[in-house]
């Protein structure tokens, strides 16, 4: 005799559970979606609230300058949506968003951890300090120098959180920081189903004990993770967008813990945190100083590019890093100036290319100039943290330009020498015009080596 009824397919339970998501946008049938809703196992709730604000409930945005009327074809009347969250499908007040409440998935307690490094002291106080604060389930700052080793350090911390049956989310506001991630977690955690998420990405299968993802991607999860992480806490966009950091509160489980890992916090960040969850970290696993930028005026550098020239010291020193085979970053203030430069550069070396945010070969480009495939970069501020390439040197155009604050340049200043083999290397800013950021970059990273190596 056939069983007639209905069977709920795992993978629709793995993929929906911690997820708040619209209807039309789930990767399985209607008509799966529709048996899954009839027996209650998803939670219907209103895409847009309107008491007692106006409120997405997806993505939290309630900046009424943000919602826009429109005329749905659906109910055949005027309904509002909210612009905040376009990007990942229309939510409106006139659309359900799907919580699931089901079945739970099966989670895995028997996890490999295939790590044979050794820490340092200070990683090793940071590490015990970081796993005792998740045990207790309280939140924790990791406040690490550039190159310090703070992703090694969360190991014990995700490794003890996934043996307990815990879901672990690895949030960071870049995905180029997600890119650089997924890989090194997924050869730690060989066995462990691990998720990146980011736009664009290709559907994953199989419950994800771990998720790696941007911080946009937390408005599609509602109570999904038992520990978050928050690497590179100071970055643009989270610091700016209040939805964003909201996000990170709607994911987590009601008294999930949240570490924030970061090179360098922001006041209110040390102010909440200084005082007992906290961990400092001011030198790098390798126990060599922190490269400090030297500063070098290029006056009308954009003048020079417009004529169809590299400046005279730029061209000086690209040239000597292709003399030397030592892979660089260069770092420009604009897109529209880097793109200008692109071809000046090709002719000096043909397979320099530019790379910036909505580069649809970021990844391919990061991954040849780490393969040496390519001799360096022309980039954005979109590498300035979370990319690792051995002996990497580095130039910044414009730091005088204002997207360069005084973090920006320490992040950028940090590519250079973490390599243990390649240990310092070269960190220029150039400029028309030195700024109170530049300084304060220079001072901070000279401050963090007297901490690091005291007389």
């Amino acid at each position: 005799m056939k069983y007639k009824g209905w069977l709920l397919p795992p993978a629709l339970r793995d993929f929906h559970e911690g997820r708040i998501w619209l209807k039309n946008h789930s990767p399985y049938s209607s008509a799966h979606i529709d048996k899954a809703i009839e027996r209650k196992y998803f939670n219907l709730i209103e895409g847009i609230q309107m008491k007692p604000v106006i409120r997405c409930n997806r993505c939290h945005n309630t900046n009424p300058q943000l919602f826009t009327l429109f005329d749905c074809s659906k109910c055949q009347q005027q309904c509002l949506y909210c612009r905040h969250c376009i990007k990942m499908g229309r939510v409106s007040s006139c659309t359900n968003l799907m919580v699931w409440i089901g079945p739970k998935a099966i989670k895995t307690y028997k996890h490999l951890f295939k790590w044979a490094g050794q820490f340092t002291e200070l990683q090793q106080q940071a590490a015990n300090e970081t796993l005792a604060s998740v045990e207790a389930k309280r939140s924790h700052l990791i406040h690490a120098v550039c190159g310090a080793g703070k992703t090694e350090l969360l190991f014990p911390t995700v490794y003890d959180a996934l043996k307990r049956g815990l879901r672990v989310c690895i949030a960071t506001p870049r995905t180029d920081v997600v890119l650089e991630l997924t890989p090194r977690f997924q050869q730690v955690f060989p066995e462990t189903i691990i998720h990146a998420s980011y736009g664009g990405v290709s559907q994953q299968h199989g419950y994800a004990q771990m998720v790696i993802a941007t911080t946009h991607q937390l408005y599609r999860f509602d109570k999904a993770f038992d520990v978050i992480i928050v690497d590179e806490a100071d970055a643009f966009p989270y610091t700016f967008d209040e939805t964003l950091q909201r996000a990170v509160g709607k994911a987590k489980k009601e008294h999930a813990p949240i570490v924030f890992v970061t090179a360098t916090p922001s006041p209110s960040l040390l102010h909440a945190f200084q005082q007992e969850s906290y961990s400092f970290i001011p030198k790098r696993y390798h126990n060599h100083p922190l490269p400090v930028p030297q500063v070098r005026a290029l006056w009308g550098y954009d003048k020079s590019f417009q004529r169809g020239t590299i400046p005279k010291r730029l061209k000086k020193w690209t040239e000597e890093r292709l003399s030397q085979k030592q892979p660089f970053l260069i770092f420009f203030p604009t897109i529209a100036l880097m793109n200008r430069a692109e071809p000046l550069f090709q002719l000096l070396d043909e397979k320099i290319v530019a790379v910036h945010a909505a580069d649809s070969e970021r990844k391919e480009k990061v991954l040849k100039l780490r393969n040496k495939e390519v001799p360096g970069l022309l980039t954005t501020t979109i590498l300035e943290r979370g990319i690792t390439i051995s002996n990497v040197q580095v130039a910044v155009i414009g730091a005088e330009s204002l997207i360069f604050t005084a973090n920006a340049l320490i992040q950028i200043a940090g590519r250079v020498g973490r390599d243990r083999q390649f240990p310092a290397g070269e960190v220029l800013f150039f400029h028309h015009g030195i700024t109170i950021e530049m300084d304060e970059a220079c001072a901070k990273i000279a401050l963090y080596n007297r901490k690091g190596f005291p007389q």
